[in-house]
C-alpha cells in the first residue's frame, strides 16, 4: 500500500530512494517574477547522502533564468499512483566541475546528454519531500 512521505534525509526509505533513481522524468516548477507558475519537463538527479538534486539546462533556458531569480523550485516525479515532490532552495552554476558532475550522474540515471557549451547545473537544495511510493 501507499504512504506518505515527509522528508527528513536521515530516514529516507529505500522504497523512496529507489523511486529517485528509477528512469523517470520531472517537472520543474517555479514562480516567475510576475506570479505565474512555469512548469517544463525535466530529467534530473537526487543524492540522498547530500540532498542534493541536479538538473542540467542551457543558461539560457526560461527554467535556469526562473530558478535563479526565485531561489526556490518544485520537482515533482510520477509514476501511475507513486509520486514524490521535492521542494527546496536553488543556486545556477556554470562551473565547470559541477556541471560535469551533473552530466555524470544524468548520464548514469538516463543517457549521455548531447554536447552543450552553454550549459549550467540547477543545484536544488532539498528542504521538504512528500508524496506516496
Amino acid at each position: 500500500m501507499a504512504r506518505a512521505v515527509s522528508f527528513d534525509l536521515q530516514a529516507l526509505q529505500p522504497d523512496v530512494v529507489t523511486f529517485l533513481t528509477e528512469r523517470h522524468l520531472a517537472t520543474l516548477s517555479v514562480v516567475r517574477p510576475d506570479g505565474r507558475v512555469h512548469v517544463s519537463p525535466v530529467g534530473f538527479t537526487f543524492d540522498p547522502s547530500t540532498g542534493i538534486a541536479l538538473v542540467i539546462t542551457s543558461a539560457a533556458a526560461r527554467k535556469a533564468v526562473h530558478s535563479e531569480a526565485a531561489g526556490r523550485v518544485s520537482l515533482c516525479q510520477v509514476d501511475g499512483g507513486r509520486w514524490l515532490t521535492l521542494e527546496g532552495s536553488v543556486r545556477v552554476t556554470d562551473d565547470a566541475a559541477g556541471v560535469a558532475e551533473a552530466e555524470a550522474r544524468y548520464t548514469s540515471r538516463y543517457q549521455a546528454p548531447r554536447p552543450n557549451p552553454t550549459r549550467v547545473a540547477l543545484l536544488i537544495t532539498v528542504d521538504h519531500v512528500y508524496g506516496r511510493v
